[in-house]
């Protein structure tokens, strides 16, 4: 088990607190064994569990396949569908008689029940959702058998959900007067350039039998340091529960912004009879959001252009178990792109990804369910109000004091509500008006039924969102005192290093290849191309934003090619992929030509210098390969074999949104060589790119993200592996099968390279290249040592690299 105090807060406030009366929290990672299945005696303590297979926390029970080759791909093609169980003991030590103890999930798959010693003590049914359980009064001291059965079988999903508990599990140990669970909300009423007003209310429990007179300490740090602080006395009834509020003042505050997203922590401290009992930390940020109608979003009275993506929940090749490393890495990724937004589809987000944005200056669409069907666990006997009112308030309270967060999402897509359609407006206020509960930050619905907004759903929420083609026109027009965001654009389809040719003369052309061209030209019937939404920000100045659907591929929606089209294609459902095509970047992290069409226009102050295709065409010998340049130059030449095959200028008055952002050379008749271009800006050189004709593979290579990792048992390594010729150029047709190895500490997660098609095991110690390409994921283990990870493949000169771990230090 591993636990967290709160030592350095309480060093800080120079309070001593006994081993007892500290407020300590375990994440219950290790110790699990599960079993899939029904087992109906398996919440007893006398069970015998022994065969089951060991586990760790996060765990996606469906990950570990095998695929299943003719099953649906809109869910991955995966087993994700039934029940399991698990279990764990649970050993207490003796002082804890005297505490509350809480469980805290983050997420579990769903429709969890919760057994502790045989007893039930309680049960969820929306698996993207956290909630807690008071379990003190089912405890035995000191051991305990915890037992959680997950049925992910009334559950509905669009995309891969995943299975089990995929998300972390705090137990959490504290005094029976104490700081709820999510129990301080924080908000910034009064911000000026000298002060700033921190309005902080805190919910305190008390579960003695008597009323007790407490004081509540606040201290606010920016870093290290104390900012500010306060004291308010208080009288907590019987078994019940006040919230208290106070006012503290911070001098000269210092802005979240994306550019410098800087926290303060707040640690509430709260005293009986003059002894500290409990502390509990948050963090928050001092910032001003507003919209304007015309002009978009304002961040601090700065107008800032979204820039967002929106991100399913799953880690590619590890599923849909939670690592906060895998979601660090792809929030880094997209922050590199220009990204500065990220919409949480169709979900509630594990806490960390919050956690993550705060730290590094990411907006958040908060985002809470796709459909009020099966896809949010909602059934037949499910009651709506009082499902949304609990699940709405454990989304919101928990996430509140996140200042990244600037929009609540209510829903997406759903067709009977924005048709009114079985008391759908009357489901659309509930949610709202329980989230307008709880925080006072705007709120939305996302839609895509453009005649809908003719029913004027829109009067409900604050913010137009829209999906695709412009189709927020309508409502702009009947309600154009509210802003607009694109709330899903694009959707090209790509296929990360796969170009097919002659060029698509309409987005549709999709053909039996089952991989779709990245010349970034395709996109389904109802999306566009991502220059189009460019083109509609720059005509029209009042919207504020855009998300790209989507960020990375993820497991499942592979459109065009899922079960349903393979009949078009005379194919059958075992030949439809399992992953989509979406993505800016492909399942493994590894960026398409579109990351860099992206990056060349949101961040136009950053040298981006991009060319596609490959140049490897024996077959095209003396036949036309057209070649495109991304850039955030506005002009470039190119070369093939040192002669220049002319200037191209973007154009930026075109109706046509592609000659606005790229550089085409469509007409360049192939010979094996060099490309070479070179990027103008105002007439200014900013730079070259090169693709050369690569030879036959000889080599690996492999290079890793980072080489030295923590020692927590959870810290990731994703290692690119790629075919090098014999002048170090890389092989971008080559398909070797890899053999990979590892000797020393750690574990290999998860390997994968990004193809669609493919159903080889992600669990695995071996991989195919794909297009050049794959990704092998380390996993640290939980004690210092070294890792070695060597790549092999047949007639190839192998690689390694060294991975070290340590444990951080404490203090």
């Amino acid at each position: 088990m591993l636990k967290i105090f709160l030592s350095l807060f309480f060093v800080l406030l120079g309070s001593c607190f006994s081993y007892s009366q500290e407020r300590v929290t375990t994440v219950l990672q290790d110790g699990w064994k599960f079993c899939p299945g029904e087992n109906p005696a398996a919440m007893l303590n006398s069970f015998d569990d022994s065969r089951w297979q060991n586990v760790t926390i996060p765990h996606d029970w469906a990950i570990a396949g095998p695929f299943i080759a003719d099953g649906d791909g809109n869910t991955g093609k995966l087993p994700w569908k039934g029940e399991g169980w698990y279990r764990r003991k649970l050993d207490l030590p003796a002082h804890y008689k005297d505490k509350r103890i809480y469980l805290l999930f983050d997420g579990i798959m769903a429709f969890p029940s919760v057994y502790l010693n045989g007893r039930l003590v309680g049960a969820w049914d929306y698996g993207y959702n956290s909630f807690y359980l008071d379990i003190s009064d089912a405890i035995n001291f000191p051991e305990n058998v915890l037992a959680i059965h997950a049925d992910t079988r009334p559950h509905d999903s669009r995309w891969y959900p995943g299975a089990g508990i995929y998300r972390k599990i705090k137990m959490i140990a504290v005094d029976p007067v104490h700081v709820a669970i999510w129990g301080t909300c924080i908000t910034t009423p009064i911000i000026k350039p000298h002060y700033a007003d921190v309005r902080i209310a805190t919910t305190v429990n008390n579960s003695l039998k008597t009323a007790e007179e407490i004081k509540i300490e606040h201290v606010v740090f920016s870093g290290k340091t104390t900012v500010t602080q306060a004291h308010i006395a208080a009288k907590i009834s019987a078994q019940g529960n006040e919230t208290i509020e106070t006012t503290v003042t911070i001098g000269q505050p210092k802005r979240w912004d994306i550019d410098n997203p800087h926290l303060y922590t707040l640690i509430t401290t709260v005293y009986r009879q003059d002894e500290p009992v409990d502390a509990y930390t948050s963090t928050f940020g001092v910032r001003e959001m507003r919209f304007d109608p015309d002009h978009g979003f304002y961040l601090n009275d700065r107008r800032v252009q979204l820039r967002g993506v929106c991100l399913h929940h799953d880690h590619g090749p590890l599923g849909a178990a939670f690592h906060r490393r895998a979601m660090q890495r792809q929030l880094q990724i997209m922050q590199e792109m220009g990204c500065n937004a990220i919409r949480t589809s169709h979900n509630t987000a594990a806490p960390e990804l919050l956690e993550l944005c705060d730290e590094m200056g990411l907006l958040v669409l908060n985002e809470v369910f796709d459909k009020y069907d099966a896809k949010a666990d909602i059934v037949a006997t499910t009651d709506f109000e009082e499902f949304a009112q609990r699940n709405i308030h454990n989304f919101v309270v928990r996430d509140r004091n996140h200042p990244s967060i600037f929009l609540w999402s209510v829903g997406n897509e759903i067709g009977d509500v924005q048709w009114n359609k079985d008391n759908g407006f009357q489901k659309l206020q509930i949610m709202v008006n329980c989230v307008k509960k709880y925080d006072t930050r705007p709120t939305t619905l996302v839609c895509d039924s453009y005649e809908s907004a003719a029913l004027r759903h829109f009067d409900y929420y604050d913010v137009h969102c829209w999906n695709y083609g412009r189709r927020y026109s309508l409502a702009r027009q009947l309600e154009p005192n509210k802003s607009v965001i694109i709330s899903e654009s694009a959707s090209t389809v790509s296929t990360r290093g796969f170009y097919e040719l002659p060029l698509p003369d309409e987005k549709t052309d999709f053909t039996n290849s089952l991989q779709v061209s990245s010349y970034d030209l395709h996109a389904p019937q109802w999306a566009e191309v991502a220059d189009d939404d460019f083109m509609w920000q720059q005509e029209e100045s009042y919207i504020a934003g855009e998300f790209v659907w989507t960020g990375f591929d993820y497991l499942g929606e592979p459109t065009p090619y899922n079960n349903f089209s393979m009949r078009r294609y005379g194919l059958s459902d075992a030949q439809a992929s399992r992953s989509s095509y979406f993505g800016i970047v492909d399942l493994c992290g590894i960026p398409k030509d579109r990351y860099y069409l992206y990056k060349s226009y949101w961040r136009p102050e950053a040298t981006t210098v991009h060319i596609l295709p490959h140049w490897n065409w024996p077959e095209r010998i003396g036949q036309n390969v057209p070649v495109f340049v991304y850039t955030n130059g506005d002009c470039a030449e190119l070369f093939l074999n040192g002669k220049s095959l002319g200037v191209r200028c973007k154009k930026p008055k075109s109706v046509k949104s592609i000659e606005r952002f790229r550089l085409m050379w469509e007409d360049v008749v192939y010979q094996p060589g060099t490309l070479k271009v070179i990027a103008y800006r105002d007439g200014e050189t900013i730079g070259e790119s090169i693709v050369k004709t690569a030879s036959e593979p000889v080599a690996l290579r492999l290079a890793p993200d980072r080489t030295n990792l923590h020692a927590d048992g959870v810290d990731l390594s994703y290692i690119l592996i790629e075919a090098m010729d014999r002048d170090g150029n890389p092989c971008p047709l080559a398909d070797n099968k890899i053999d990979v190895e590892l000797d020393g500490v750690g574990t290999i997660a998860a390997v994968g390279n990004g193809n669609p098609q493919s159903l080889n095991g992600f669990l695995s110690s071996s991989v195919n290249l794909f297009y050049g390409k794959a990704m092998v994921i380390l996993q640290s283990a939980s004690r210092d040592g070294r890792a070695i990870i060597k790549a092999t493949a047949d007639g190839l000169k192998g690689d390694s690299v060294s991975i070290e771990m340590k444990a951080e230090k404490s203090g």
